[in-house]
């Protein structure tokens, strides 16, 4: 059996901010077709890393890698030379500084959705997904102008209905984002992600909010779109449960910093981990 190609490689990745270090030499890899969760304390640093991945923040020092190719690298620069409190300072001096937008991350094959849903609330459910279809969209001046794109537009509308009629949402298309129910808001957001055609889906708590019921059909949800859209998943989630139901493997951070990885069933013993969640009682 063939090793799986990696799909995303975060690097000795640092964000610092000032004299707070919110990621410390962070190193992980998601391999194609993996359902991958990162976890932590609330603060931990999970979000700051999705938003290093994604382009948000230009990390302090370290490297991303998706589909072994380099896409973000920096180094610590100007007054953070002096300031830098992580590792490897010097080690990605020689390379080149990559900091491409976020949109430009999101035509790579990135897509990831928020800890706070961010659906565009004066815009329909439709819209909401056709926008995102326009991200691959091949229009210019030209087609513009003399209305040659009127196909492209057709097409994208009818792979934005397919795409509701799959996530149940097609019922919804005329209604504005906000007024739906916060399980089908979740999922519209989802959906969403998945018009910009990504090959790894990012997905920060996706689970917040939701009831016992919801968190279970999300869990069918999250496997269903990626056997059906052939997609790697990196999740964020503090719901326990899902996590050690879905995930191929885990990575575990605490104040910044890698503290473990591994298989659900060895993460949940590892006392580390315990420690992490639940605190450490001191001896008197």
């Amino acid at each position: 059996m063939s090793e799986r190609k990696s799909v995303l490689r975060v690097e000795n990745a640092t964000m610092q901010f000032g004299g707070v270090v919110a990621v410390n030499n962070l190193s992980l890899e998601v391999n194609q077709g993996e359902i991958v969760a990162l976890i932590g304390p609330n603060g931990a640093g999970k979000t700051t890393a999705f938003n290093v991945i994604t382009g948000v923040y230009q990390p302090t020092n370290g490297a991303v890698y998706f589909q072994d190719q380099p896409m973000i690298c920096n180094h610590p620069r100007g007054k953070m030379k002096n300031l830098y409190k992580g590792e490897n300072a010097d080690m990605y001096v020689q390379k080149h500084t990559l900091a491409p937008t976020p949109d430009h991350i999101t035509k790579l094959g990135i897509a990831r959705t928020f800890q706070n849903i961010r659906l565009w609330k004066s815009m329909t459910v439709f819209e909401n997904v056709i926008i995102a279809k326009h991200m691959r969209a091949r229009h210019n001046v030209f087609s513009a102008t003399f209305r040659t794109s009127r196909k492209e537009e057709a097409r994208m509308r009818e792979e934005t209905e397919a795409l509701l009629r799959e996530q149940g949402l097609w019922k919804f298309k005329d209604e504005l984002s906000t007024s739906l129910p916060y399980g089908l808001q979740r999922r519209l957001e989802i959906a969403r992600a998945l018009a910009t055609d990504p090959k790894l889906l990012l997905l920060d708590e996706p689970a917040a909010g939701m009831n016992p019921q919801e968190t279970l059909e999300l869990a069918d949800f999250i496997h269903e779109i990626r056997d059906k859209y052939n997609l790697t998943i990196l999740l964020i989630e503090h719901h326990m449960d899902l996590v050690m139901n879905i995930s191929d493997r885990i990575y575990v951070l605490d104040f910044g910093s890698l503290i473990a990885q591994g298989l659900p069933a060895e993460i949940q013993k590892n006392q580390r981990v315990i420690d992490a969640y639940l605190g450490v009682v001191e001896d008197e």
